[in-house]
């Protein structure tokens, strides 16, 4: 049985290779915790989360001084237990993002740790359902982008591959998002899959209004219309339109999944492994969406994702987003617009450690070990 030994902290401040823009925000900084994990074999597991700007400093403090020194002396095999430990350790500040966000990082370290013991790949030790996923882009869809450079990104995918390009919605009419739309819809044609994005930016007799102004162009599913936390709004709109509703990047629990798939709040599930808390509680959330029939979707991490999304039954599509080639030697591969699964054991993250440890910031570079703890 092989015992925690070190957990290494570090958080790189990485910016976007493009401007990002939505109904409600600019992304302009991704903050990247990083968890190394070393057992007493001498074997080490690498997992990582991320912000969109803030909070990064508030996740390396909750790691630092209460999630790590918990883990040493652990069986780094015994995950589960891990995982509830940690979670109701920190029960005061859960349900929410940072705590979700720190547990994602140890736990995503400890998968890979298990994963690289047992000389297999992620997506097959978490299920093994296929070795490819089909790829939608975003990078091209933001909300202040010009229709025609909306189409001509659309149109350049189709082209590469790609099954959907997304697009972000909320101008302030509605007309102006239906004729961005519109011209996406005529140069990609009735095969190409169009999803859309609020990013909460709706109340409901909005999300409404604007679903049935859209229902003529087919898309494959409007992502966020509410807040998060709009349960009800969530299923009065979900019952008025035909449009799939996509949730779940801003969702921190497996219980605030199964009421949104329990109560028709959704059609599809975008659960977010850097927001779940990990890998742990993403396999479970993906497995109770097949259950109901729900196809997972997850927002963001592409890197990771492509083995979640190979793993399960229901993985449908991975949403294209390149963010941390900055930090890693070779980078998810692209057949024909599908991401394939990483072969080599672990969760297939070939991380650049100088590029890593040259970007980190000092005053969250930390290492713990039993004397620390």
């Amino acid at each position: 049985m092989a015992r925690i030994e070190k957990v290494e902290l570090r958080m790189v401040d990485l910016k976007p290779k493009v401007k990002r823009t939505d109904a409600i925000q600019s992304f302009v900084s991704q903050e990247t915790p990083i968890v190394t994990i070393t057992d007493s074999d001498g074997a080490t597991g690498t997992g990582y989360s991320y912000t969109i700007g803030t909070g990064g400093s508030s996740v390396m403090r909750l790691l630092a001084d209460h999630l790590a020194p918990r883990i040493i002396g652990r069986d780094a095999d015994q995950i589960e237990a891990i995982w509830h430990e940690l979670e109701f350790a920190t029960h005061a500040t859960t349900i929410g993002a940072l705590t979700a966000i720190a547990l994602a990082a140890i736990d995503t370290a400890l998968w890979d740790l298990r994963a690289k013991k047992l000389g297999l790949p992620l997506w097959k030790l978490a299920g093994g359902a296929r070795d490819r996923v089909p790829l939608y882009t975003t990078e091209g869809g933001w909300l202040h982008i010009e229709p025609q450079a909306l189409v001509d990104d659309a149109v350049q995918a189709k082209e590469k591959g790609f099954r959907g390009s997304k697009v972000k919605i909320g101008k302030p009419h509605g007309a102006e998002d239906f004729a961005r739309l519109s011209a996406v819809r005529k140069a990609v044609g009735d095969s190409y899959e169009i999803m859309t994005d609020c990013n909460q930016g709706f109340a409901v007799d909005e999300a409404i209004r604007r679903a049935e102004r859209l229902r003529e162009l087919d898309l494959a599913w409007i992502e966020e219309p509410l807040p998060a936390d709009d349960l009800d709004g969530h299923v009065r709109l979900n019952r008025s339109t035909a449009t799939p509703i996509a949730v779940g990047e801003s969702l921190y629990s497996i219980r605030h999944f199964r009421e949104y798939m329990q109560k028709g709040g959704c059609s599809i599930v975008q659960v977010d492994v850097g927001r779940i808390g990990g890998i742990t509680p993403w396999l479970k959330v993906a497995h109770a969406a097949e259950a109901f029939d729900m196809p997972v979707c997850p927002h963001f991490l592409m890197e990771l994702h492509v083995s979640l999304v190979c793993a399960v039954q229901n993985g449908k599509y991975v949403e294209y987003i390149p963010q941390i080639d900055d930090l890693t030697g070779r980078h998810m591969q692209i057949v024909d617009g599908q991401a394939i699964a990483p072969s080599e054991p672990g969760i297939g993250i070939d991380w650049d450690w100088d590029a890593v440890r040259g970007m980190s910031i000092a005053e969250f570079t930390r290492e713990i070990t039993a004397g620390e703890a």
